[in-house]
Parts: structure tokens; sequence; C-alpha cells
């Protein structure tokens, strides 16, 4: 009976506080629980709350409450005590204890400050720190002026006034009071010391969302049979670009000969650009070796359905900022840098010299190959009987 009792309160007050909007990680920190317990009774629930709420308790401590609280706790009664005579969770009380007391240590608690106190925190809008504590706004501004970083400034508040409370806020505040139209506490230019040097905030991508819209087959999906590199045809495939990012070259590289094909991208690297690209060079091949291509998520391959269905190629997306996914290619790229240095004008190099480089890094003995040539283990490949191609689960 006891442990049942225990339970439904921790649920309870689990449930009330993800109510308030509160995340998962910080209700499970702030009620001593797991956070793989707190998201386990999260996703078993559905995010519905399997406990009937609408009771006489309310959401928050009521005047009454605090009265009984100081009042037991003067007497010496220990929070679960506590807890237990006004029906809340233990990690309530000790909460209200901690949030509104008058002196830190020993505890000292009182009803009618702490409700004083949750009335003025209740408030809203709320001023920020920034607009109410001059001083704090000086040293922010002084230190964002010497280019440092606002979880930087935070940390060295901290170490600067150990002793002074009104001296501490959150790096969040900090960029709030820059990017937050008609807030105003800190100079709108400082905005160029920050390390982005952005007037306006850039929200992060939605890549998962926009993965499905674009209907990408992620690279989870991709045969098992690319990953050892036993069966042939397996491609990868990537963009090394120009300077300004206004030129750019295609490469190719098969997973088990390290083959290297490049696309010849003089007029631009536009999704219909490399569309054709691909297709005409990957339509060279025959058919066992086009079994599939690995492409990071660039808007280059917006078109990658056409490509699909013109060359009978595959198409499997890696996952955001992973290009280990895509390690043969990045190797190549690297190998591809002596021919085309970083910040120059790609457009310029004419389709013979690309067949040139292509031809010297395919003609270079590969201590993978057994120190064979990427030309000859293709050379080879081409020659034997294909294999039978797996079908694709996507």
């Amino acid at each position: 009976m006891i442990r049942t009792k225990v339970f439904t309160e921790t649920h309870r007050e689990f449930w009330r506080l993800i109510a308030a909007g509160i995340p998962t990680e910080d209700v499970a920190d702030s009620m001593g629980v797991s956070r793989t317990a707190a998201k386990r009774w999260f996703a078993d629930a559905g995010g519905m709350s399997p406990i009937e709420l609408q009771d006489p308790i309310g959401r928050y401590l009521s005047l009454t409450e605090r009265e009984t609280i100081a009042l037991e706790w003067a007497a010496g009664a220990s929070m679960r005590q506590i807890a237990k005579r006004i029906g809340r969770a233990p990690s309530t009380v000790s909460r209200e204890l901690w949030r509104n007391r008058i002196i830190k240590r020993p505890v000292h608690y009182r009803a009618i400050p702490a409700q004083e106190k949750a009335n003025a925190r209740a408030r809203r809008p709320k001023p920020s720190k920034l607009a109410t504590n001059p001083r704090l706004c000086e040293e922010v501004q002084a230190r964002l002026a010497r280019r440092l970083s606002p979880q930087q400034i935070v940390a060295e508040l901290h170490l600067d006034f150990p002793e002074d409370e009104h001296m501490r806020i959150s790096h969040e505040s900090i960029y709030r009071s820059l990017y937050v139209q008609g807030r105003g506490e800190l100079k709108r230019e400082l905005t160029r010391c920050l390390r982005t040097g952005r007037a306006l905030r850039k929200p992060r991508r939605r890549v998962q969302n926009e993965s499905r819209q674009r209907n990408m087959v992620m690279i989870s999906e991709r045969p098992a049979e690319a990953e050892d590199r036993a069966v042939p045809g397996h491609w990868e495939g990537d963009l090394i670009l120009g300077a300004r990012q206004e030129s750019a070259i295609g490469t190719l590289v098969e997973r088990t000969t390290r083959f290297v094909m490049l696309l010849h991208l003089p007029d631009g690297h536009s999704c219909e650009q490399v569309r054709d690209a691909v297709i005409a060079t990957m339509g060279e091949l025959p058919t066992h070796l086009r079994r599939s291509l690995a492409w990071d998520q660039g808007r280059e391959m917006s078109r990658h359905a056409e490509i699909t269905i013109a060359a009978d190629l595959p198409i499997y997306f890696c996952d955001p900022h992973s290009p280990w996914q895509r390690g043969t290619n990045e190797n190549t790229n690297g190998l591809l840098r002596q021919y085309f240095p970083k910040g120059t004008d790609l457009s310029v190099y004419p389709r013979s010299y690309l067949d040139f480089v292509a031809a010297e890094l395919n003609g270079r003995p590969r201590q993978t190959l057994g120190w064979r040539t990427p030309a000859r283990a293709l050379n080879e490949l081409l020659l034997s009987p294909p294999k039978p191609r797996v079908a694709s689960t996507g």
C-alpha cells in the first residue's frame, strides 16, 4: 500500500511539471528521478497524463500550504513528512524551501515572505536582469566588446563576483537581449563582436523534416553488401567547391576499387546541372556497376529522383554532419586538392584536364587493393561475370 501511494504521488508531481511546460529532463532532475525513467513514463503514456489532475490540489502552493510548511519545518519535521501532510511530492517541498528561504544556512522559511516571492515571480511580463541591473549590463557589454562569447561571459562573472548573486545571468539571456527586438538592454552593434557576426539569430535547420519532404532514402537503408565492399558498383559522390562557392567539380568514387570519375560543371552546379552530369557519366557504366550512390544532403541533389529513374541508380543520403559515411569520397577529395587548390575558380579547368587528373589517380597503386591500381581493379570487374543485384529496401 505504501509503495503504491508513493508511486502515485511521484507520477502526479511529474505530470504537473510536464503540464507546466517544463522539459522532461529538467523534471527528472528536480524530482530526483533518472532521466531514462522519466522518458519512459512519458513514452508509455503517449505524452498524455494517465493520472487525473483535476483534484482539490492546485497547480501552485497556496498560502495555507506555505503556512503548514513553515510550522512543520520550524518544528523539525522532514521534507517527506511535510509533503505527506500537505499531499504534495517531497520535491515540491524541497524546491519551495530552497527558492523562498529567508536565510540560506540553516534554512529559515516564513510563509508570508515566501508567498510574496512567488507572486513576484509569477508576474508577466517580467523585466530582464540586464534592464534592472545597470552594473551587470555594463559588465556584460564590456566583455562582449572584448569578443568573449556569452558562455565565456557567464563563466567569467562567476569567477570575478563569486559572492554576488546579483551578477549572475544565463548565456541565453545575453543572446535574447542582443537579438530580440524591443528589449534593447544591450547595444545592437555588439552583435558584431560575436563569432558569427550576425545581427539576426539563425534558426537551426530541420534536416529530418526536410529529408522527408524531399523523399530522401537514408544511408541506413542502403544494402548491407555496400558496407563490406565485397560487391562492386556502390559509389560515393560529392562536390568540391571553388572560390566563394561559385564553381564546382563533381567527384564519384567506387567503394570497392576506389575508381574515380569527375563531373565537368563549367556552367555552375545547380540541381539540374548536377543531375545531367551524373546521368551522363554513370550511364556509361554497365548496370551491375550502378548499384547505388551515396551523397550528402546538399541542394544540388534535389532532383535525385530523376537521376534514379534515368540512370537506374538508387541514391542514398548521408546523415547531417556525418562525412565518415562517405569516407572513401572524402579521402579522394583530399587527394584532388593537389590538382584543384582551394580558393580557385574551378570552372576554368577543361574536360580534358579533369580526365587527366582522374587517370592519374586511377593509375596510382593502392595498398588497400594489394598494390593494384583502381583502373586495373575496375577492368578486372568489367571482364568478370556480374554478381546478382540486391533489391533496394527503399
